[in-house]
């Protein structure tokens, strides 16, 4: 997600969104996010339980098939905030956005094979087709399961196709293995249920942390601090609940979503929600900075950045760590 001040009806020269973004009166602030458990849970369980009152804000929400997209609109002013799955965090590291709050650990990402295949482990998927969605959290796993295993990129094919396409690929046989997630997994079990898991996200952890997170334009936070830690501390009170009733989450965003009640179900199985007085005290410590730090290197690797810079000039630490139930009122 991208931060900056500029909410949406600010642009259009509205007086009540300008009040807004001087921290006083009625603002609407444009947010965007993907249509599934991690990427609109905190937006469900804020709309539902009204956190939203008392901060002056409503809450215009948007939702959109993927985080990079969500990052073109920060930047033609057409999103004030946004979600970011992990395989999108380069765009931070790269100035498009800013973090303004880590929202779960995902532990959904796997590496999968055929039964058949010969591919037990990660050293097994040299000289293998493996599918996989680009630029994504998939891409990433499947870069640390051949760096396990001292293997380069071209030691296997990797088979280039969107996410949806990754399952097809891998039901019906085109390809020996494949890096892709939960749910989506959940379907290709249907239909292969002998899969082999050859690698998971928790397999490196806590060394390496697939976070997604909510960023904003990045000059937003300099231009109006109160407005965002207003928006903050929404999704703080908002994470803090959802910790204490996962299950209870997963049906409020499946409602959300307009799926049938059981859609999500064990939703909350492929994430690690950490309480807010955690987060922010992993903040405080660096571990949080150290975990951006680390992605921003495989980003290189991968080709997505030239150098992987700090993440203490695009995760605003201080600023979520401050937010708190004072900014609703």
């Amino acid at each position: 997600m991208s931060f900056g001040l500029v909410l949406t009806l600010t642009s259009c020269g509205d007086e009540d969104s300008s009040a807004a973004a001087s921290g006083d009166g009625k603002g609407t602030v444009a947010f965007g996010y993907t249509a599934d458990y991690s990427g609109a849970a905190a937006l469900a369980v804020a709309e539902k339980r009204g956190l939203w009152k008392g901060t002056g804000l409503e809450p215009k929400l948007s939702v959109f098939t993927n985080g990079p997209l969500q990052v073109q609109a920060l930047g033609s002013g057409n999103l004030d905030f946004g979600y970011l799955g992990p395989g999108a965090l380069w765009l931070p590291a790269s100035g498009k956005a800013s973090i303004v709050s880590v929202n779960m650990l995902g532990l959904a990402d796997r590496v999968i094979a055929r039964p058949g295949s010969g591919i037990r482990e990660p050293a097994d998927l040299k000289g293998h087709k493996v599918a996989v969605a680009e630029g994504t959290s998939g891409e990433m796993i499947l870069n640390l399961a051949l760096r396990e295993a001292g293997l380069k990129p071209d030691d296997v094919t990797k088979v280039a196709m969107d996410a949806s396409t990754v399952v097809t690929a891998f039901s019906s046989g085109q390809v020996d293995a494949a890096a892709t997630w939960y749910p989506l997994i959940d379907t290709i079990e249907k239909r292969v249920p002998d899969l082999v898991e050859v690698s998971e996200t928790k397999d490196y952890y806590p060394k390496l942390t697939f976070p997604n997170v909510f960023v904003g334009r990045p000059e937003l936070a300099r231009e109006d601090p109160g407005l965002v830690k207003k928006v903050v501390g929404v999704l703080k009170e908002s994470g803090d609940w959802i910790a204490q009733h996962p299950e209870e989450s997963e049906k409020i965003t499946a409602d959300f979503l307009d799926l049938p009640a059981d859609r999500l179900e064990g939703a909350t199985e492929h994430v690690r929600i950490l309480p807010s007085e955690e987060l922010a005290a992993l903040s405080q410590d660096g571990t949080v900075d150290g975990w951006f730090d680390r992605l921003a290197e495989m980003f290189v690797g991968m080709g997505k950045l030239p150098e992987p810079g700090k993440s203490t000039d695009y995760y605003l630490s201080d600023l979520y760590t401050s937010a708190g139930e004072a900014d609703r009122t």
